[in-house]
């Protein structure tokens, strides 16, 4: 059996956690391959809403294996406080949810040295969402980090104090008053490592190819999107961890031959949070029209999203990168009311058109459109493609022509049941 593999394809916030919510009964694991907590996979069902960070987002189907991969950083006091949350619920996570001990952990130190790199870069900030996600990458990269299987070796005190006095030689250099902040959170942290150590720590390498080869069906959750990719994305303005299909072979241990089906993930329009290019944004009306009738705030963070318009030109790129077999569009619902809808076709760089995602977006770099004819009709009540209204279903031809991959799914709201699926 192969891995399939479900990824966002712009700058995050593309739905992930609904969609492998909804596809989660055709999958015996639900596998996370990378991000951290500053991930916000929003789920809706039931009249009841959930935000998951670091759990994978087949959570709720209680017969689904859950498994926290080894790509993935795990602050153990967000994930105390989403286990909390979820078995206030109902939820016995103890049956079905796994973490890889390769996984690494975000420290107390890492959370603070973040947020003292992030002010003293002043205006030239990335928008880091604070949770200790770059600190903590680079300490796996530098071969310095603390590991969940450390949790359970004797050594943790010594490891653990070790890297805590590297962290605060680094924070001599800032201008930063930390103690108070730090105190509190250490605290906070030797406390919830208590909540992880109540699970199930695997090798998850062997229990993934385990699966696979006894003809279990597995998908390989990411988070963020494929924009923020670290060698792929828009940098400096990305997150720290490789969000493309490829980051699913490392982040569990799974060989690139064993993937099968490529989901790829986009909203209807284009969303970006944190600083940034973002060609087709929309700093007027229409962005704040978007903005309002998508509800589009950070799950994590809380902040305002910048909207624009879809952007073909990133589109095509990231769906290359990844080897993108099948789309999925979300949020097709929000552009509902708008009289004429545009799209990004090319970006215009010294007068001359270019179809490439470049090296660097500058300010001299301004998108070329085309337009088409928006609908009246709200789809939200709608469970069957035929039924929507003409001039959706032709903007839905229009971006599948132009990207020659088919769209299997089409989100019509925020809830699991408002889903249109096509195969």
């Amino acid at each position: 059996m192969q891995m399939d593999v479900l990824l966002g394809l712009q700058w995050g916030d593309e739905g992930k956690g609904k969609i492998v919510d909804f596809l989660s009964p055709r999958y015996d694991m639900i596998a996370r391959f990378q991000g951290g907590p500053n991930a916000g996979h929003t789920l809706e069902f039931d009249g009841k809403k959930f935000i998951l960070h670091t759990i994978p987002s087949g959570i709720h189907h209680p017969e689904k294996v859950n498994l926290i991969g080894n790509g993935v950083v795990i602050d153990p006091v967000i994930f105390m406080e989403e286990v909390k949350e979820l078995e206030k619920s109902g939820l016995n996570l103890s049956s079905n949810l796994y973490i890889s001990r390769k996984a690494h952990l975000i420290l107390p130190t890492h959370r603070v040295l973040d947020a003292a790199s992030e002010a003293a870069k002043g205006k030239s900030r990335i928008g880091s969402t604070l949770k200790g996600i770059g600190p903590t990458y680079m300490d796996k990269t530098g071969r310095n980090g603390l590991r969940v299987g450390d949790l359970v070796s004797s050594g943790l005190d010594n490891k653990y104090e070790k890297l805590k006095e590297k962290h605060l030689a680094l924070l001599r250099q800032y201008d930063y008053d930390y103690m108070d902040e730090l105190d509190k959170y250490e605290k906070q942290w030797h406390e919830s490592i208590e909540t992880i150590r109540r699970f199930s720590l695997v090798d998850s390498e062997y229990m993934v190819n385990s699966f696979l080869d006894n003809n279990k069906k597995v998908l390989a959750e990411g988070a963020q999107g494929t924009l923020l990719d670290i060698d792929f994305g828009s940098y400096p303005y990305v997150t720290s961890s490789n969000t493309v299909c490829a980051g699913a072979c490392t982040g569990l241990g799974v060989a690139p031959n064993k993937i099968a089906k490529v989901y790829g993930i986009f909203k209807a329009y284009t969303t970006r949070v944190g600083s940034g290019p973002f060609p087709s944004e929309q700093e007027n009306v229409t962005g704040e029209m978007l903005r309002k009738k998508g509800h589009e705030f950070g799950a994590t963070t809380g902040r305002p999203r910048r909207c624009g318009w879809l952007d073909l030109v990133a589109l095509k790129y990231a769906c290359m990168l990844n080897g993108v077999t099948s789309l999925l569009m979300t949020k097709a619902d929000v552009l509902t009311g708008f009289n004429k809808i545009k799209v990004c076709t090319a970006y215009k760089n010294s007068g001359s058109p270019a179809s490439q995602f470049p090296y660097e977006i500058n300010e001299d770099i301004k998108p070329s459109y085309a337009e088409l004819p928006g609908w009246q009709k709200d789809p939200g009540q709608l469970r069957e493609f035929n039924d929507l209204p003409a001039n959706l279903k032709d903007y839905t031809s229009y971006i599948e022509k132009e990207l020659n991959i088919p769209i299997d799914i089409i989100s019509v709201g925020p809830d699991r049941s408002e889903t249109i699926l096509r195969f």
